[in-house]
């Protein structure tokens, strides 16, 4: 990403200099739809990032520059002040989370611009969000420590951007780690770093470039499926709070009192908690094979059980086990969106040539490739 352009456009609008604060978007490399029944997700943090330019203006006023967009707002601090830009309130949402907790912050100038993609699921929102939370805590010593931060942007989702979204994002863009993903347990919030630095290896996404738009309302039958299973079993279980806290041997004790449709979706959640499990004691021993296999396990459980999946994202699952890429899967809600492939350095420039003509070739037209590395959180850069 180009910094000098965010300085020279600052010192142009504002005649100053500010401090420089970034932070990334994210890839979650297994632990799909588990969120909500309480399992893990395993995200990271990536080389690909929001990063802005911020000087305190000693007013009530935030006046700001959407550097990718060309676009400016300036607006107060009170919920009467809400800007119409959508990107705008995002960093306006920000502000009030940290006022309604009872901390006092005044104006500022910023300028900001990234190079998370929009729309391919890397969440490039949590990135703009967290470099502001995590900006304001510093710029203001609020001393909010780093897992309120990550709250503060998903309450600014929920309360200002009308996303009624999970934890990860903001957490993986706070906590992360250079060569490490995070175990995120999304019941007790507790968290571990294991070692991801694949030597000999890539992490690729292919974007399908589609979005199918049965995404919000097939989302919200999918929870209902399985709140309503994860009942069944706690009848019988009451120590079942979430699918995350039951067994295949009790989901079969119930499958006759669920229909065959939640049955499947269930199956699918319990797997998948396995899967994580299966992955962090594969990273512990280095072996990327076994991951890459729990890779392809999932996307098979998201595209026949949960059917989350799309046309093109199963070729372009399809395409990688057949290139002999070591581990794919559709990474995100589904129903278009990115693969995220775990590929062999010497089979690099080969599946990247190859997934691009024949994709083309069926659906007329390019998917977009993101080589991916993970890296480090939320941070202030030196100038």
């Amino acid at each position: 990403m180009d910094i000098q352009s965010i300085k020279n456009k600052f010192q142009e609008l504002y005649q100053s200099e500010g401090t420089l604060y970034t932070s990334p978007g994210r890839v979650n490399l297994i632990g799909e739809h588990t969120d909500y029944n309480g399992g893990f997700v395993f995200p990271g943090a990536i080389d690909k990032a929001m990063v802005a330019e911020i000087k305190l203006n000693h007013t009530d006023k935030i006046r700001a520059y959407a550097l990718d967009l060309n676009e400016s707002a300036e607006f107060g601090l009170n919920e009467e002040d809400a800007p119409s830009q959508s990107w705008a309130r995002y960093i306006f949402g920000v502000c009030r989370e940290i006022q309604k907790l009872g901390y006092k912050i005044g104006g500022f100038d910023t300028v900001f611009a990234g190079d998370v993609p929009l729309g391919a699921g890397m969440s490039s929102s949590a990135a703009l969000e967290s470099t502001f939370a995590f900006a304001l805590n510093d710029l203001f010593k609020l001393d909010i420590d780093k897992f309120r931060l990550a709250l503060i942007g998903q309450a600014t989702e929920h309360n200002y951007c009308g996303v009624k979204c999970g934890i990860m994002d903001q957490f993986a863009s706070v906590f992360g780690k250079k060569d490490n993903l995070m175990c995120l347990d999304c019941k007790s919030l507790e968290y571990q770093y294991y070692p991801f630095n694949p030597k000999g290896y890539r992490l690729v996404l292919v974007d399908s470039v589609v979005k199918h738009e049965l995404a919000s309302s097939a989302y919200n039958k999918r929870r209902e499926s399985c709140e309503r299973v994860a009942a069944a079993i706690r009848a019988r279980h009451p120590e079942v709070e979430f699918l995350r806290d039951a067994s295949m041997e009790m989901l079969k004790e119930v499958k006759k009192e669920v229909t065959e449709e939640d049955y499947m979706r269930a199956e699918y959640v319990i797997e998948e908690v396995q899967r994580v499990m299966d992955v962090c004691d594969a990273l512990i021993k280095g072996d990327y094979e076994t991951v890459g296999q729990k890779m392809y396990e999932t996307h098979h459980g998201m595209s026949k059980l949960y059917e989350v999946s799309c046309e093109e994202l199963d070729f372009l699952n399809d395409f990688a086990r057949k290139s002999g890429v070591t581990g794919s899967r559709v990474m995100g809600g589904g129903f278009g969106g990115c693969t995220i492939n775990l590929v062999r350095d010497g089979l690099y420039n080969g599946f990247v040539r190859e997934v691009t003509k024949e994709y083309k070739e069926k659906y007329g037209r390019e998917p977009k490739i993101y080589d991916v590395v993970i890296s480090d959180g939320s941070r202030k850069l030196e100038a």
